[in-house]
């Protein structure tokens, strides 16, 4: 489970074995998680979060989108 980034409080990160699935983030802060799908960044599911927040994760996840399907394609390509 490589953790990305850490952001104002929330963790960036996917686990090893979503390989087959398409690029995507997962995000957690403290029991509350959410995935969001990458290029284009898009809400796959919330746990936890409200709205205010996941609007807010969603910029997140848009701002750094380049950088996080890069790490992906490093991770899933090795």
């Amino acid at each position: 489970m490589p953790t990305l980034s850490r952001m104002d409080g929330f963790r960036f990160f996917f686990w090893s074995n979503e390989r087959n699935e398409p690029a995507h983030i997962h995000v957690r802060r403290d029991d509350d998680e959410a995935k969001f799908w990458l290029a284009p960044v898009r809400l796959a599911w919330n746990d936890g979060f409200n709205a205010t927040t996941v609007n807010r994760l969603h910029r997140l996840v848009r701002e750094n989108e380049t950088f996080f399907l890069e790490k992906w394609n490093e991770h899933f390509t090795h």
